[in-house]
Formats: C-alpha cells, structure tokens, sequence
C-alpha cells in the first residue's frame, strides 16, 4: 500500500478537513443508481470516502457493493453507520494493487484526488480496466475545471479531452458530458461519464 497516500487521506479525516463529504449519494450516481434493475451485479466503489453512493445501493438491495479507500477513518465510519453491511466488503486497500473483477465501478472524482502525474492517470485508466470483467462499465463524475500547477491542492482538475486522452485505450465512450443535475455548489464544474470496457 502506498504509506505517503494513506498517510495524507488519513490526516485528512482526522483533521475533519473533508470538503467533498455532502453527506448523501451526489445526485448524478444517484440518479444512475435509480435505473439499474440487475441487483446481482458486482460493483466496486473505489477512493469510497464516507461511500454515501455505497450505503444507498445497500439500502436498495444491491448485496455486491465493494466499498474501497486508502485511510480506515471513512470506512469504520461507514461501518457504523450500516452495521449490517459485510465487513468482508469494506475494503482497506490501494486501488492501484487491487485484485478482483466487477461488473460496474462507480467513479466519484476519485480521478480527481491523487497527484496528476502521466504515470498515475495511465496507471488509473489501465487499472479500472483490468477490474472490469468483459462488457463492464466505468461510471461516474470527474471534475470540469482546469488544472492548475500545484502539484499539493486536492483535488485536481480536468478537461473532456484529458479524461479521454487516458480513458480511450481501455474503454469505448458512450457518454461524457456536463452533468445537468449537479449539487448547487458543484454546477458546471463536473462531467458525467458512461464507459464500456473495450
């Protein structure tokens, strides 16, 4: 596991410096959730935070939610929060040693959060690829503003065209567009994507 990255998110929460936690599923996901019928299928939710998007597809009977992230604070969290949820489903994991195969993975600009380097976004696009099994589908929200040079301010920006750039070789892109359902303090700065893995 990458120690530098747990260490900075475990701060993070200890620090209750968590800007991205409106305390409910953000309403593109939610409203994504809300038209899948196949409650079987296998979904994986990586960089979860306090997993809002995970607690509300449990409380619709989705049994297959994998809950994933780097610091323990968000998910003993979540544990409380939904005792009844699996322990073996909350996951205290790197993403990027992840080992397993979904059907789904719900991407909530996690994209977004860890150091924009070439090697990292490549390695991102790679790994969400090889956790889907044959058909799957990348689904989610990434950040719609620029990217500044601070290599340190959380979280990190982008474009249509960056997330393609890194996302095209391993999925075929049926939707990225500017989410028209946006929580008020997010309009405009953020896209809503739909990708099959190629």
């Amino acid at each position: 596991m990458n120690s530098e990255e747990q260490a900075y998110w475990t701060k993070r929460y200890q620090e209750n410096q968590t800007g991205w936690n409106i305390g409910y599923p953000s309403t593109p996901l939610k409203n994504y959730i809300d038209q899948l019928t196949n409650k079987n299928i296998a979904i994986l939710i990586p960089g979860a935070g306090n997993g809002y998007e995970a607690e509300y597809l449990w409380q619709q009977g989705f049994k297959n939610v994998y809950v994933l992230d780097i610091a323990a604070a968000p998910l003993e969290q979540f544990q409380k929060r939904n005792p009844d949820f699996p322990k073996s489903q909350l996951l205290l994991e790197d993403f990027f040693t992840h080992k397993a195969t979904y059907d789904l993975i719900l991407e909530q600009t996690f994209f977004c959060s860890f150091v924009p380097t070439d090697a990292n976004r490549n390695a991102y696009a790679k790994q969400m690829a090889k956790l889907l099994q044959p058909n799957g589908k990348l689904v989610g929200v990434w950040f719609d503003f620029p990217l500044t040079n601070n290599m340190k301010e959380r979280p990190f920006g982008g474009d249509k065209n960056l997330y393609l750039k890194y996302l095209s070789p391993y999925f075929k892109t049926k939707t990225l567009t500017r989410c028209y359902n946006s929580i008020p303090p997010r309009k405009d700065r953020e896209l809503f994507g739909i990708f099959l893995k190629k």
